[in-house]
């Protein structure tokens, strides 16, 4: 529901809103797991072969197949030099066969099973088909080169995993609970319960998130956030498990269990990430079952032709289509997307982003405008009182309020009126009486008026509070004086709430204004340059802000259009008009925009290290409160998808020379097995540059 009491700014919030639309699908966390990825003709290849080994396992696993394509390799190379002094070389490749073979039959019956071709099985059956031949040294050299490639392919992925993985190690196992009586007990921080209070020395890395409720200090939260200057806290901020305190010993009160902490919250959402595959490999994943039905049928008919209308010899023709098998088979071409929305999404982490997801990846590659929600996103979120103007005393700025000021009594009575409201700009103004020490009356008949103001009795008299507009339909009027001043705070992109007092039932006595600023984030504008050097072709600020001030910050941050004084629903229809124009992007903190972030063709949300809100409602969030994190996004969104079409184009035309070669002459098995397999990891390890790119902007 709103609680818009009439400041200029909207805040909506219900649990209707903070659900996204069915065409952002949104991951929960949970567990990590194991991360697939398709490779070849119905072939799934796990990086823990169907299994959760978890960060050891998947390398144990690793090291077993280092060793099986070792001991192929082996084999095979004995097998050959057996062969020379009339040793029983067939005992030698029998052991290559089966150090090389044995893994990709048992996966192919396995595909065959659930009705699916896997290219482990085709390559498995070339190779003894090359045996049959007669060409044992070749076979053994296909199961060899094949293995190496998967072993390569999984090493590469893994790092896709173990670059998030890692950051769970920075955690420490236990934490310094201090007890009742006195002292500290260091307590694995799986026993460390909500509402402990845990101590942090100088230099410790913090193990659980929790509230500062002594001491003050800077604390490290590039692992977290992606920011790579300290951020200095005090009683009452929060601490993420994960960073670094710095400078001073503090006295933490835990406010998530462990298992529930921002970090691990933030590694499970990357986890579930890798299983929601981009537009491009669903596409990929459709049509490789078709592709793998064509290539059997092709390398039937090129035995046919061979054999029967070329008269070549029943071992040439079999030989010429278990090549072609080999070449024909579109291991990079599938494996060309994961390989680099994984690494993106990677990358993407370890700077602070979270991508929900590759759909969202792409999504956010296709982005040419992106609409802001002022508040929290431009600005820092956080309006705070800057002037106040009295018809007796005149205007003045708060820092100069003295104590007999009239102002002082403005501010006491709209506080009081104020304090009955959770908005944000009410909330400011309570805050600067409190920080005041202000005597401030109780109210009493409270009553808002949504989207306008508020009023309610103060000492015996009605005031009323709220926007301008709230002020002339009570039936006020503002005098010369009064209008130049409130013209003068519009101006400088700060909101006017007018106090007044009911005189009788139409009459009105202005008793003041009071201004409210947003203080402007430092680095907004050069943000907003870097976004555009991104690609982006327009920017679009929204707001509730009336007109006047809502123009001030646009041109203080060089919006190319900005549309004030609006309403959540408002919010929601202009990006509606702004998807007619091109994909568009809208950023807010994840709170009051729900509807307008469900809307946009991506939602991206501010702040989510401190926001639950914000981690769930996005399909991407930025971790810290930087700007400029959303240009790195935009960058390594673009960048991604370069790759991925570098990938797809080079795998196209490998397998396409590769085909057309052997409609000229006849390629050695062996030299097919290196060129294709040499391809895939070719667009493997393209697609792994995406975990260390900056786009230095």
């Amino acid at each position: 529901m709103s609680t818009d009491h009439g400041h200029g700014q909207d805040h909506t919030h219900g649990d209707g809103e903070h659900s996204h639309h069915a065409e952002h699908p949104h991951v929960a966390p949970k567990a990590a797991g194991t991360a697939r990825h398709d490779h070849g003709p119905g072939h799934s290849h796990d990086d823990g072969h169907g299994h959760d080994h978890g960060e050891g396992g998947l390398e144990d696993h690793n090291k077993k197949d280092a060793i099986l394509t070792v001991v192929t390799l082996l084999f095979t190379l004995a097998g050959c030099a057996f062969t020379e002094f009339s040793l029983p070389w067939y005992l030698c490749y029998l052991g290559a066969y089966a150090a090389g073979g044995l893994h990709g039959l048992e996966m192919g019956f396995r595909a065959l099973l659930k009705g699916k071709i896997d290219v482990d099985m085709l390559m498995v059956m070339a190779a003894f088909g090359a045996a049959a031949l007669g060409k044992p040294f070749e076979g053994g050299m296909l199961l060899f080169l094949f293995s190496l490639s998967h072993l390569l392919q999984n090493y590469a992925m893994q790092r896709t995993r173990s670059a998030i993985q890692s950051l769970m190690k920075l955690r420490p196992d236990e934490a310094l609970r201090k007890l009742p009586g006195g002292g500290t007990q260091a307590t694995p921080v799986e026993e460390v319960a909500v509402g402990d209070i845990i101590l942090l020395r100088p230099g410790s890395t913090v193990p659980l998130d929790g509230e500062i409720v002594e001491g003050e200090s800077s604390l490290d939260q590039a692992t977290l956030t992606g920011e790579s200057m300290p951020v200095r806290k005090v009683v009452g901020d929060n601490v993420f498990a994960g960073t670094i305190n710095q400078t001073g010993a503090l006295d933490v009160r835990v406010t998530r269990l462990s298992r529930d902490s921002t970090l691990s919250r933030m590694v499970s959402m990357v986890e579930n990430a890798r299983s929601e595959k981009a537009q491009t490999q669903r596409f990929l994943d459709v049509a490789e079952q078709y592709y793998a039905l064509g290539v059997i049928a092709t390398c039937v008919t090129v035995f046919a032709v061979g054999w029967g209308l070329w008269a070549e010899p029943v071992s040439a023709a079999v030989y010429r289509a278990i090549t072609l098998l080999v070449v024909a088979s579109p291991c990079a071409l599938v494996i060309s997307t994961p390989a680099s929305i994984l690494s993106a999404i990677g990358g993407a982490a370890r700077r602070g982003v979270l991508f929900k997801g590759g759909v969202h990846l792409e999504r956010m590659a296709e982005i040419t405008i992106v609409a802001f929600d002022k508040t929290g996103t431009l600005t820092e979120g956080k309006p705070r009182v800057t002037d106040l103007w009295t018809p007796q005393g005149g205007a003045l700025t708060i820092d100069k309020l003295g104590a007999e000021d009239p102002a002082q009594q403005l501010l006491a009575r709209v506080a009081s009126v104020e304090a009955k409201s959770e908005h944000p700009l009410a909330r400011a103004i309570v805050a600067e009486a409190k920080r005041l020490n202000l005597a401030v009356p109780e109210a009493a008949a409270f009553q808002s008026t949504s989207g306008r103001g508020a009023a309610a009795t103060v000492d015996g008299q009605e005031i009323a509070v709220g926007s301008p507009t709230y002020f002339a339909q009570l039936g006020g009027k503002l005098d010369e004086a009064a209008t130049a001043v409130l013209a003068g705070f519009e101006e400088r992109g700060k909101t006017a709430v007018i106090a007044a007092r009911a005189i009788s039932g139409t009459e009105t006595q202005l008793l003041g204004i009071v201004a409210i600023a947003d203080t402007l984030r430092s680095d907004a504008a050069e943000s907003l340059r870097k976004i555009k050097a991104a690609g982006v072709k327009k920017v679009v600020m929204l707001t509730g802000d009336n007109r006047r001030a809502a123009g001030g910050i646009a041109a203080q941050v060089g919006v190319d259009a900005f549309h004030a004084e609006l309403m959540p629903a408002d919010k929601v229809r202009i990006v509606k008009e702004l998807q007619g124009e091109g994909r568009a992007a809208m950023i807010g903190d994840g709170v009051n925009d729900a509807p307008a972030l469900a809307t946009a063709h991506i939602g991206i949300a501010m702040g989510g290290a401190g926001s639950d809100v914000a981690m769930e409602t996005a399909d991407v969030v930025l971790m810290s409160d930087q700007l400029r994190q959303l240009a790195f996004a935009l960058a390594l969104s673009r960048k991604a998808q370069m790759i991925v079409y570098q990938n797809l184009a080079f795998s196209m035309l490998v397998i396409l020379v590769l085909v057309a070669s052997m409609m000229g002459w006849q390629i050695p098995l062996t030299l097919g097995v290196l060129a294709h397999e040499g391809s895939t990891v070719v667009v493997v390890l393209n697609g792994l540059r995406l975990l260390v790119y900056d786009p230095r902007l």
